[in-house]
């Protein structure tokens, strides 16, 4: 137990935890090195690198920013940019694809209207027979009407455990370690579903206003549903931790005296009497982007994962980490968009530096000083986004604005113009 706590504490310092990549959201997999990767290192397809420029694009120490070539495009003139981490991990773990697909209907499907004349309904049973229903027992067979949002909200959610359920079948055949957050957005039929996983972001700015798409999954926002399931599964926990959240580590010295605690079903705070079984390692410990579920991970939703273990240990993480994404729905027809109105979606290199307001303003201050024509406009702003987080080289490190401390994380941003979606939908 005490080589956990110090393993925690020097990664709350800034140190990497044995068997971890260096992710914020990555860990020591089994999968042997004998096995094939599931996927060689790349950059995102649409950029086009060749294999040169995805190896200089590595360079941890110059971290140069990548956008668009002038001769590609994204749909709807997107923007992206992206840059690499200051070193933290081998290579930029931030992955960004963009397609464009088309929802057509099965071949031979028919769409049927029940019969409203008919005073009879035939039920197939179990064994084949038939079951003779009068119209007035139909209301307990009718289905259920169900609005086409709630169908696409559905099939996301479905997507994401497939995702992570294939991730698990897969570590027999390839090398795959540790996970992933998520974070999509779909347009379809004029409205636009963001679903995330984690601890990405998505924001947009219309008229200058702000209006949040997602919210981050950290131990502090979870806190409540996993200490219920570590109440409701103790065995979880491996008798090494306690689900009970304190102000501050517990000391044997302090046992039978009174001290603030919070449970699964508190926001508030209250007070009880020490015992044993609170001198446990609490099970989420720190404060903001340094608290970890059992001193391991930063995140609690997401891909992937299934061999995360506390370290030196073999009590697994990933009962504790959900796939199940938050699903927000913005409708593109309710609203009259103009060309500076956007949608931004970034990883947490960027919202680790710069908060909504200050991507905001670096957004109505950069756009109406573009041509309007010009089919880089979003490219540039989303290089403009990724040079504000990242920051300039100086003795002390990457600096942003004020002096302040720049991302040392990878960087990606999408800067999608919503004007083009009412185009579309």
């Amino acid at each position: 137990m005490l080589t956990r706590v110090k393993s925690a504490v020097a990664n709350f310092m800034g140190g990497i935890m044995a068997g971890s990549s260096g992710s914020e959201h990555s860990g020591g997999g089994c999968g042997g090195s004998d096995l094939p990767l599931r996927f060689p290192y790349g950059r995102p397809e649409f950029l086009g690198l060749s294999q040169d420029e995805v190896e200089c694009s590595a360079d941890h120490i110059a971290r140069p920013i990548l956008i668009l070539k002038e001769t590609r495009r994204l749909p709807w003139a997107t923007g992206y940019a992206e840059v690499i981490n200051a070193g933290k991990s081998t290579h930029n773990e931030d992955q960004a694809s963009c397609e464009v697909l088309t929802v057509k209907k099965k071949a031979g499907a028919i769409a049927s209207t029940p019969n409203r004349n008919s005073t009879k309904r035939r039920s197939s049973l179990p064994n084949g027979e038939g079951l003779q229903l009068k119209e007035n027992a139909r209301a307990f067979f009718t289905e259920k009407k169900i609005p086409h949002e709630c169908l696409v909200i559905g099939a996301l959610e479905s997507a994401f455990k497939e995702m992570d359920l294939q991730i698990e079948r897969e570590r027999s055949t390839y090398n795959i370690s540790g996970g992933c957050t998520a974070l999509i957005v779909i347009c379809l039929l004029g409205k636009l579903y963001v679903a995330n996983a984690g601890d990405s972001r998505a924001i947009i700015v219309r008229n200058g206003e702000i209006i949040p798409m997602s919210s981050e999954f950290t131990p502090e926002t979870e806190r409540q549903r996993l200490q219920y399931l570590a109440f409701m599964q103790p065995h979880l926990l491996g008798n090494e931790f306690t689900h009970l959240e304190f102000p501050r580590r517990v000391q044997r010295k302090e046992l039978g005296k009174k001290m603030l605690y919070r449970d699964f079903n508190m926001t508030g705070w209250a007070y009880k009497t020490i015992e044993d079984d609170d001198l446990k390692f609490p099970l989420i410990y720190g404060e903001g982007k340094k608290a970890r579920v059992m001193a391991t991970i930063g995140v609690t939703r997401g891909l992937g994962d299934h061999d995360l273990k506390v370290h030196d240990s073999n009590i697994y993480i990933k009962p504790f980490l959900s796939s199940a994404p938050e699903v927000r729905i913005y409708d593109l027809s309710k609203y009259e968009h103009g060309a500076d109105d956007v949608l931004i979606l970034a990883t947490d290199g960027l919202w680790d530096v710069l908060s909504n307001e200050e991507v905001a303003e670096a957004i109505t201050q950069f756009l109406p000083n573009c041509d309007p024509d010009d089919p880089h406009r979003y490219t540039l702003a989303a290089q403009d986004l990724v040079m504000r987080a990242r920051g300039v080289l100086k003795d002390r490190g990457w600096r942003i604005s004020n002096d302040r401390l720049g991302s040392g994380d990878d960087i990606s941003v999408y800067v999608i113009p919503l004007i083009h979606g009412n185009k579309l939908s």
